[in-house]
């Protein structure tokens, strides 16, 4: 019997050889990729290629470690302003803690907020025209806009770039979904694991480089060695990287919009929805305030404040980076939709008392921490969306997940930086580990509503 993403039984209209004549929403046609990846379509179990019949194969394995690769320079070329940004709008002017607290927040912010306006947008261009492609114009466009933030000489120059560059960047989700499609649905949580310890790897490697660049060869250098790994990255996915798109008729891409929305306001998807938001959300609520606050905790050791605030932010990704792996294997033996519960209570339960430390080495020792359990989330939950949805559909799933985050990119800088400025520092904490805890609450809630989702694959609607 067919089921649903969760596992209840589809009956009905939605069964498999119903009549669809009444206006009820047929399966998809599936993909040339979709079929390479069937148990019965005489590829092996594991496999090492993409096939499609008449055409060389594609090395799946090279792929991976393409996209790894250039998705590790992408990450470390966008954090390795994190630990400074603060401290260089006190060049251009901005001379009050708070001024610098709430400017940060705003250029954090409404980068995220341009990025969840055409993240879907670019999701269905991508499922239109190739993934490939769309990585390649977040690489490049991120290159030209990181390259000019190190000219700035106001702060409404800062913010104007970041906006702009959240129109036109999303590596993440471009990698995701290109990774999503071409690998062997067996191996897909180690892929996306894999991906996302590229995103931690250089979450980890970014804060740390940058506070030592900037202490050493000044703000507008480091920005420019930013820009000059993006073009790198880019460069590694224009000539390693394969895709062989398949582009969908009209027909199936009008018949496939009506469905993916459908199932995007299924509990299952909304709940991912929510888990990707409340994830970005607390990430990036502390992000404008946390060289200020380390700062504060070392009693204003300026000559080193930059290298400090990179050890802390950085700390989080090298522990993520190796939890995303383990929790990426481990799901696809066990089961990600536990992984996913876990990992939201821990980094909940961690995040609370970062509020109560009084010295900077305490609250690193609690980053390193919560990113062990935050590494185990993303890739859970973009393998259990991945399972939830067809692989022609990826490429818009994908886009709407990544403007979900997108939105909570936007309202954790602006809450952040708010409640620092008009409460203190550590009520930041306080109020992003009890919005943790509460989405693993409504998770858990959910599951029980509507079932265990399955995790063998895609069945429909």
């Amino acid at each position: 019997m067919a089921r649903s993403p969760w596992g209840s039984p589809i009956t009905g209209k939605h069964a498999a050889g119903a009549d669809h004549s009444a206006g009820s929403v047929p399966l998809p046609e599936a993909s040339a990729a979709e079929i390479a990846l069937r148990p019965d379509s005489g590829q092996d179990a594991v496999g090492t290629t993409i096939r499609q019949p008449g055409k060389p194969p594609i090395d799946w394995r090279r792929n991976l470690y393409a996209l790894f690769l250039a998705q590790l320079l992408a990450i470390v070329a966008f954090s390795l302003r994190a630990p400074f940004l603060p401290f260089f709008l006190g060049d251009l002017g901005l001379e009050t803690t708070e001024e610098q607290a709430v400017w940060s927040g705003l250029i954090n912010a409404f980068g995220a907020g341009t990025m969840a306006i055409t993240a879907p947008i670019w999701g269905i261009v991508a499922d239109r025209y190739g993934r490939k492609p769309m990585l390649m114009r977040a690489q490049f466009a991120a290159f030209v806009t990181i390259g000019l933030m190190g000219l700035a000489t106001e702060p409404w120059h800062l913010l104007g770039l970041r906006m702009i560059e959240g129109m036109f960047t999303g590596t993440v989700t471009a990698a995701t979904a290109l990774v999503a499609v071409s690998m062997p649905k067996e191996r897909l949580g180690f892929g996306l694991g894999l991906i996302t310890t590229a995103v931690f790897s250089g979450s980890a490697l970014g804060p740390l480089a940058g506070g030592l660049l900037a202490d050493g060869v000044g703000y507008r250098a480091t920005f420019g060695v930013a820009s000059a790994m993006m073009l790198s990255g880019g460069l590694v996915t224009l000539v390693l990287v394969r895709e062989r798109f398949v582009p969908q008729s009209k027909e199936s891409r009008a018949r496939d919009c009506g469905a993916g929305w459908k199932l995007l306001l299924t509990p299952v998807l909304l709940g991912l929805t929510l888990a990707m938001l409340s994830v970005r959300f607390a990430s990036a609520a502390i992000q404008p305030i946390m060289p200020l606050f380390v700062e504060q905790l070392a009693g204003r050791l300026t000559d080193s404040s930059s290298s400090l605030a990179g050890v802390t932010l950085g700390v989080l990704g090298v522990t993520s980076a190796i939890s995303s792996v383990y929790f990426g294997r481990l799901g696809d033996r066990k089961g990600h939709r536990m992984i996913l519960l876990g990992c939201l209570l821990g980094s909940g339960l961690v995040y609370l008392p970062m509020a109560l430390t009084q010295h900077p080495w305490q609250l690193i020792a609690l980053q390193a921490l919560f990113g062990f359990f935050a590494g185990g989330t993303i890739p859970a939950a973009n393998a259990l969306i991945a399972n939830a949805t067809s692989p022609e559909r990826r490429g818009a799933i994908f886009g709407l997940m990544a403007s979900a985050a997108a939105v909570g990119g936007f309202i954790g800088p602006l809450t952040g930086a708010g409640l620092a400025a008009g409460v203190g520092f550590r009520a930041t904490f306080v109020v992003c580990g009890l919005i943790l805890l509460a989405t693993a609450f409504v998770l858990l809630w959910t599951e029980r509503k509507q079932g265990r989702v399955r995790e063998d694959g895609w069945r429909g609607p």
